[in-house]
């Protein structure tokens, strides 16, 4: 990756044209070809860019950009269109190089396999006397995240999200739908659980019968099963 710190102007063509002024910024050169230019503003977007594959030429001012005060050009052109980058430095404060190497990648901590394993783990957080069928119990238009038995022995079907919204009521009322025309299932009722559930989603979900059910990750994780402690 080269990181440059400059004074620095831009003209960007292709879909559309767009220019930025002289001013001080980052322009960002990536392994992959991607060149960004960002100001110390805006949050992680940047102000302008070029996505791979591009290919870069670097040449010296004619004399009408010397006498502007330019002192080198880069030229960003995109391989697949017409979309081209043209930056202007007029002075510049660092210019460096460093190899990264490969990222792993993000790790997310919280997602929807984390929280439905937690709570496989954890039934009695649907109540007491609940029992785990199975997770990813398969049925005809995708996977139940779990199958469980009340204490009154009715399949309990309980979707899980980080985020509830009115999209994964929809999903678990498509389930219930299937899963109650199963005589050895039925009655199934439904559990929409997630660690935020919208309000529209929650009111959506008690109209039609479902029981919502706030999961708290950072309490899951802290679980303790002192009744399976050795000591």
């Amino acid at each position: 990756m080269r990181l440059v710190v400059a004074e620095c102007a831009a003209h960007y063509t292709g879909r559309l044209s767009a220019h930025l002024p002289k001013a001080t910024r980052l322009v960002v050169v990536k392994a992959d070809g991607s060149v960004l230019l960002h100001s110390d503003g805006g949050s992680y977007k940047p102000l302008n860019w070029m996505s791979p594959p591009c290919s870069m030429a670097v040449s010296e001012p004619d004399d009408e950009a010397r006498e502007r005060g330019v002192t080198s050009s880069w030229a960003v052109q995109h391989a697949k269109s017409d979309d081209r980058l043209e930056i202007e430095f007029f002075e510049v404060f660092h210019d460096s190089q460093h190899s990264l190497g490969v990222d792993p990648g993000l790790i997310k901590d919280g997602v929807e396999a984390h929280l439905q394993a937690m709570l496989a783990e954890q039934i009695s957080l649907l109540g007491e006397g609940h029992n785990l069928i199975r997770r990813e119990y398969m049925t005809a238009i995708g996977p139940v995240d779990i199958l469980a038995r009340d204490a009154a022995g009715h399949t309990v079907a309980v979707e899980i999200k980080r985020r509830g919204e009115i999209d994964g009521v929809e999903q678990l009322t498509r389930y219930l739908d299937l899963l109650n025309r199963d005589p050895l299932l039925a009655p199934v009722k439904g559990v929409f659980a997630a660690q935020e559930i919208k309000p529209q989603a929650r009111v959506l979900a008690t109209d039609r019968g479902i029981e919502c059910l706030i999961l708290d990750y950072e309490a899951m994780k802290g679980f303790d099963d002192v009744e399976s402690r050795l000591f």
